[in-house]
């Protein structure tokens, strides 16, 4: 290849050298029994309640060495994991985690939603370790996978401070892969031990069992409660509750008729279908938690305010977000999705009118039309033809 002055060559080039440097000191350090994984690097996300997370990001020396630990243990460790945990599996997705919740809905009354306090951030090493060692028993991995484990963290400020024997990063790529384990373990093994008669979906972190009756549910609730003691872990109190599937057969009244479950929230949804009156079926839909996400990544992602841009430029912005959001959403909160849409629908709009000075709502609406028209595949909505219909 020809020498080029371009920054993206030259971009490209340090990237590949870095990568190569990376991958030689990681292969000569795990085979010589001298690899230590640096301090993880956290940084604190923002939840919807107001409160943070803790994020560990590894640096890349330790991601290339975790990936070859995962690549020898996922294997192995796929045979060991239940039929009823989907997240982090290969071939497994969030979407088969749902359509087996929906399937249980029908035949069972009562959920259990589940909320782990802390999770990631609690893990005990020793309980951890235990269950590997039932997968794993060759000396150098249980060593290495401890190392990783011990690997203390640094703070925002720059400041080191240790795990003290709990937590795996969330964010390191061997992470979700110890958690399924341990959660195997602490919950899905005993559930299968103990209570036959329940069914249970498990994606990573988030739970939620079916049983036949409120009484059921209520014991069953009180035993995990004392089951996540004993494995070192605990209930979200606040958060953990019991739900009713309500629909137009169950009629009886409690005081949860919804739960959530990977972005969605169950509920009692009114259907209709052609020629047919209205019934009420107890199923999944886009939670207003991830509608309000949507609404505000609309509007930081696009400074709306600058009319020199052009409407080109906007799509370039945000196709990747919305075919996202609809390659997860559409599938389960189609109504949702579109009326959540809307608010991009009124922002272009908006931005049209401030583009070509003028003060009426209606013109604004006119020239999308017309963009909508010209130009449908701009915008992956558009493209789906799933827009929800012009209000003016």
């Amino acid at each position: 290849m020809p020498v080029s002055n371009s920054k993206g060559f030259i971009l490209y080039v340090m990237i590949d050298m870095t990568l190569e440097k990376n991958l030689y000191a990681v292969r000569n350090r795990l085979a010589s029994g001298s690899y230590f994984p640096q301090p993880v690097r956290l940084k604190m996300i923002p939840k919807a309640d107001g409160k943070q997370r803790k994020l560990g990001i590894p640096a890349i020396r330790d991601r290339i060495a975790q990936h070859v630990l995962k690549a020898r243990l996922e294997p192995r460790m796929e045979g060991i994991f239940s039929d009823s945990s989907y997240g982090y599996r290969p071939g497994r997705n969030a979407h088969q985690a749902i359509e087996a919740v929906k399937a249980s809905n029908r035949k069972f009354d009562w959920v259990i939603d589940l909320d782990i306090s802390k999770f990631f951030d609690e893990i005990d090493h020793e309980l951890l370790m235990k269950a590997v060692e039932t997968a794993v028993h060759e000396k150098w991995l249980l060593m290495y996978l401890r190392r990783i484990l011990e690997a203390p963290e640094v703070d925002e400020q720059g400041n080191e401070q240790s795990r003290q024997g709990r937590g795996t990063p969330q964010g390191g790529v061997i992470s979700p892969l110890l958690a399924n384990l341990f959660l195997h373990y602490a919950l899905d093994r005993w559930l299968e031990i103990h209570y036959r008669q329940i069914s249970f979906v498990r994606y990573a972190d988030d739970v939620v069992i079916h049983c036949s009756s409120l009484q059921e549910a209520q014991m069953l609730m009180q035993a995990i409660d004392e089951r996540m003691t004993a494995v070192k872990l605990r209930l979200n109190q606040s958060k953990s509750k019991i739900a009713y599937c309500k629909d137009y057969k169950r009629r009886g009244k409690h005081e949860h008729t919804t739960f959530k479950f990977p972005g969605f929230l169950f509920r009692p949804r009114t259907f209709r279908k052609t020629g047919s009156h209205a019934y009420q079926s107890f199923m999944p839909d886009i939670s207003s938690e991830n509608q309000t996400k949507i609404r505000a990544s609309i509007r930081k992602e696009i400074h709306w305010h600058n009319t020199s841009q052009t409407l080109e430029n906007i799509a370039g912005k945000l196709n990747s977000k919305i075919r996202g959001w609809y390659s997860y959403f559409a599938r389960y909160g189609m109504v949702s999705l579109k009326a959540t849409m809307y608010c991009l629908q009124e922002k272009i709009a908006t931005w049209l009118r401030r583009k070509h000075k003028t003060r009426s709502r209606v013109k604004g609406w006119q020239r999308l039309i017309e963009y909508m028209k010209t130009c449908p595949k701009l915008l992956y909505h558009w493209e789906t033809g799933n827009v929800l219909s012009i209000k003016q």
